[in-house]
């Protein structure tokens, strides 16, 4: 699985992005797909996933409310649509493939990674 993640910018405290990841493979269906952020001098960290059929999401707590994960199995297509942005939301993004139709929180539990895309909220 080969990921490529855009949709990233300069955005206005309170404002909204839309994240992109297109996946090729054929198993894009069966995999769960992962949104990840690292800020500077951070860990990575987990912000959302979706398990293959879209049945299962998960959401870190610092996000819930405010972004949405969803998928397009038919485009092989992962988004994040993200409202109310913070400044802390600052970071790279990253889409993730896990190795399973499971979602995890875990970067660990994920096989494939894409390039990421850098959002930047200002105050």
């Amino acid at each position: 699985v080969q990921l490529q993640a855009s949709g990233g910018g300069l955005v206005q405290a309170g404002g909204s992005l839309r994240l992109s990841c297109a996946a090729s493979g054929r198993t894009f269906s069966s995999v769960g797909m992962g949104w990840f952020r690292q800020a500077p001098g951070k860990e990575r960290e987990f912000v959302a996933a979706i398990s293959g059929n879209g049945g299962s999401i998960n959401y870190a707590d610092s996000v819930k409310g405010r972004f949405t994960i969803s998928r397009d199995n038919a485009k092989n297509m992962v988004y994040l649509q993200m409202h109310s942005l913070k400044p802390e939301d600052t970071a790279v993004y990253y889409c993730a493939a896990s190795f399973d139709d499971l979602i995890w929180t875990a970067t660990s539990r994920y096989a494939y990674w894409g390039q990421g895309t850098q959002v930047t909220v200002s105050s």
